[in-house]
């Protein structure tokens, strides 16, 4: 059977299994040109005050960010800020475990949480723009275990699937799934699970009905779907800590343990289960690689017309986040697997994401260019506020007050 150069690369690099349908058989100086034209170097990376330049206040945010990691809600963080397309910073403070005060380090994996749905809503419009999925079919004619009352699997898209337009009350059967249940047979029992809407006619978020597409690119791509993304993605953009699953975080050299607030939390496997939802670990620098390419940056590995695919919004949603940044947004949207919304009049992309002990986020401008990942290894949710705040140093408002601690922001 022929492979493509693609795969070849991945059994080279990462030494994954399996025989894909391929083209041709490379030979040793395609390989070498391939991987030094797609695997860029981890060189000059900006990571000390004399390396941050651009319009945003990089000293002063570090600050902010060092004060924030101080306060006893929090263990560990690692932050990237793409400003005009390129990497200006890049930074870690913390500790990956309060028991051993081990300090957080570039290479320090974290969970992306719900971030992993920008992958795959990015698969899926990979697959489209390639003929080999149909986002228009009903969820049912790929055979999954979705089951939804009345048999609305079988009238329900692709497209409404990754848009979250299941119907289902938000988070479905969520709490069966941290009680170990198997979610390919909660999927079957969300037939009798109550609805919030009718399928395919508001947004309602989930995670176990979401995976399905994760049985659904499985069968377009002919691969497990953590094969088709490294292959696809996480390979050709040299994100080589990107991984899936609890053994790709526990096993990695230097991996951030959960916290809840001064207290280490038990590692669980619950939703890395739904890994299409939330399976994805890495560290900053390659979670900020992540960013780079969504944002059209690497046109080699994700077209334009790809990544058109998977953020043009389909439906309406609430509000995203509480609080005062729940005030600050505006015309929110979902795509596939991807979030929009307005703050300060600009357009902004991205996700965020939270599973026990760890959060992330993934905010960025497509105008501009500038965005901002960020992980840390806690349940606080005062630091999703680092986004806004470097928007804002960008756009130089004097009155940005998101990273100021006062009593009212605890």
């Amino acid at each position: 059977m022929r492979r493509t150069l693609a795969a070849l690369i991945a059994v080279l690099v990462l030494g994954l299994a399996g025989v894909y349908a391929m083209r041709s058989e490379p030979d040793d100086n395609q390989v070498a040109a391939v991987l030094h034209k797609f695997i860029k170097p981890r060189t000059n990376l900006p990571d000390q005050p004399g390396e941050w330049r651009g319009r945003i206040h990089y000293a002063q945010l570090d600050q902010q960010f060092a004060a924030l990691v101080q306060r006893s809600e929090m263990a560990g963080l690692a932050i990237a800020i793409v400003e005009d397309g390129e990497l200006r910073f890049v930074r870690t403070y913390g500790v990956i475990e309060r028991d051993t005060n081990v300090p957080v380090t570039l290479g320090t994996v974290f969970r992306w949480a719900s971030v992993s749905k920008t992958v795959a809503g990015t698969m899926a419009a990979t697959l489209s723009n390639e003929g080999l999925l149909d986002l228009e079919r009903p969820v049912s004619r790929y055979h999954t275990t979705l089951r939804l009352p009345d048999g609305a699997e079988s009238r329900l898209s692709v497209e409404q699937l990754l848009s979250q337009q299941t119907g289902l009350t938000k988070n479905a059967y969520d709490e069966r799934l941290e009680d170990g249940q198997d979610p390919r047979a909660l999927r079957a029992s969300l037939a009798s699970a109550p609805l919030q809407c009718q399928p395919g006619s508001c947004h309602t978020y989930q995670n176990v009905a979401f995976d399905a597409v994760t049985e659904i690119l499985e069968q377009a791509a002919k691969r497990s779907y953590p094969a088709a993304v490294s292959e696809r993605f996480f390979l050709p953009l040299g994100m080589n800590s990107a991984n899936f699953g609890m053994a790709g975080l526990t096993k990695a050299k230097d991996w951030a343990r959960p916290h809840n607030g001064r207290m280490v939390r038990t590692v669980k496997e619950t939703y890395w289960r739904v890994p299409a939802a939330a399976g994805v670990e890495s560290n900053i620098v390659d979670f900020a690689r992540w960013m780079q390419a969504t944002m059209g940056d690497r046109p080699d590995v994700l077209p334009e017309s790809t990544l058109r695919i998977a953020q043009s919004p389909r439906v309406n949603t609430a509000p995203i986040y509480g609080g005062a940044l729940r005030q600050a947004n505006s015309e929110a949207r979902y795509g596939l697997g991807w979030r929009s919304f307005k703050y300060d009049g600009h357009l902004l992309l991205g996700h965020s994401g939270a599973v026990d002990g760890y959060r992330a986020t993934m905010i960025f401008d497509p105008a501009t260019h500038v965005g901002v990942v960020a992980m840390w290894n806690s349940n606080w949710g005062t630091p999703f506020r680092i986004p806004f705040a470097v928007f804002d140093s960008y756009h130089q408002r004097s009155d940005s007050r998101w990273l100021e601690l006062d009593s009212q922001n605890r």
